[in-house]
């Protein structure tokens, strides 16, 4: 009989961080979580901001135009976000740190020039130039993370990495509660860019991962054009059903989260609750939401070790397309709904937390040489699509005069992502690529 010594019974001690890998995570974190407050910014002070501009350009500030106004100009910030996939390449050349501090100098600048807009037009073109920036960060922050962490802890370093947005949302909901009921939409824009400034302040003091600069001083052999590179025979797979898959989360998260704010002021409204009280009752069921996001992301990394990423992914999009069908397409209609709406949205937000998955999974799919582009490129992909479908949106939500049955049918998008999981790599228990 073998025998187990003390040490082989003890668990391993955990690699330590450095104080490099430290500043860098709270530092990316930052980034990610003002990411999330600015975001979400936009959903809670969307109807009070195009109240106020839509009569300035010429337009009537009735509920169905600022809906199709809402959505259009959601749409532009997506189309934003698209178009950050410039990032990836010059993240793969010049190194993560600096790239990453100036995506999040870009959204800093135009969420506050957001406060500024006098008009409809003006508000579009500076949350479409934020949008750039923002939808950078993830990426940069996502490689970064991976990149500099060891091996032992980057797979929790993820998911620590991912609970940032969702932070921001929990802030956002908080600034909302207070600085926006009393100070109004203008001044939440000022918020979304004032506290930026400190994590520039830490990015800029980090050094550059190892794998980084050692794929650097080897640039003979880097190619000159990432974005080929990820659709050669070696990565052109992996590439296209990152793609699908992030289009579907893209889907789902956008279709829940900007439209529930509206959702619950509405169902707030029809319980007899006052303006202000149904802003402050929106601003719960957000913070609501993003616990139970913060709670999901903490659990799938210890889960996808277990049972591999491609099950999980799975799960999660299962129980997206389940609590979407439930909270927009039976809750939402209920005649005291606003309750089981609220509680639906904690175990929406839990199951929302498959984002984190991708903070892990897709730098485990590509070399560094190429990591930041494939990245960037594959959360670029699906933001232009749900730019496309949260334009459909707005406009079911205009022809059928309800927001819960367009809502609620994008839970098909989960059903579709369920069919595309298989051809996925499992890279479970694997080393992240050299």
């Amino acid at each position: 009989m073998n025998s187990i010594t003390g040490a082989e019974r003890r668990p391993q001690r955990k690699t330590p961080l450095n104080r490099s890998q430290i500043a860098g995570f709270w530092g990316a974190w930052a980034g990610w979580t003002l990411d999330g407050m600015d975001s979400f910014i936009y959903a809670l002070v969307l109807t009070p901001a195009l109240t106020e501009l839509l009569p300035r350009s010429g337009y009537a500030a009735t509920a169905p135009n600022i809906g199709l106004a809402g959505s259009i100009l959601f749409a532009l910030f997506l189309v934003g976000w698209g178009l950050s996939f410039i990032w990836g390449p010059l993240a793969d050349r010049f190194g993560r740190t600096r790239v990453l501090a100036g995506t999040i100098f870009m959204f800093a600048i135009f969420t506050g020039l957001s406060a500024t807009a006098q008009s409809v037009w003006a508000l579009a073109i500076y949350r479409f130039l934020a949008g750039v920036g923002i939808g950078g960060e993830w990426a940069l922050a996502g490689t970064y993370v991976a990149e500099s962490w060891p091996e032992d802890r980057r797979k929790m370093g993820a998911g620590y990495l991912q609970t940032g947005y969702y932070a921001g949302f929990f802030i956002a909901a908080a600034l909302n509660y207070t600085i926006g009921v009393h100070f109004g939409w203008r001044a939440m824009f000022l918020t979304g860019a004032i506290p930026v400034v400190v994590a520039i302040l830490v990015l800029m003091r980090v050094e550059e991962p190892d794998k980084w600069r050692k794929a650097e001083a080897g640039v003979a052999r880097a190619p000159a054009r990432p974005l080929r590179e990820i659709f050669s025979s070696a990565y052109r797979k992996r590439t296209v059903v990152a793609c699908a898959l992030l289009t579907v989360a893209i889907i789902g998260l956008w279709a829940g989260a900007v439209y529930e704010p509206s959702a619950v002021i509405q169902l707030a409204t029809k319980a007899g609750a006052s303006k202000a009280e149904a802003i402050r009752t929106a601003s719960i069921a957000t913070g609501i939401l993003s616990i139970g996001t913060i709670l999901g992301c903490l659990a799938l990394p210890p889960l996808a070790e277990r049972i591999g990423r491609k099950w999980t992914l799975a799960v999660y999009f299962a129980g997206m397309a389940v609590t979407i069908a439930a909270s927009f397409g039976w809750a939402y209609y209920l005649e005291n709904g606003l309750v089981p709406f609220i509680a639906l949205l904690f175990v929406l937000g839990f199951f929302g937390g498959n984002f984190a998955l991708f903070s892990l999974w897709l730098p485990e799919q590509f070399e560094t040489r190429v990591r930041a582009t494939a990245f960037a490129f594959c959360t670029s992909f699906g933001r232009f699509v749900g730019a496309g479908v949260n334009f459909l949106l707005g406009a079911a939500v205009l022809h059928m005069h309800t927001l819960g049955v367009p809502v609620a049918l994008t839970a098909l998008a989960f059903v579709v992502g369920l069919l595309v999981i298989p051809f996925a790599p499992e890279t479970k228990g694997e080393a992240l690529p050299g």
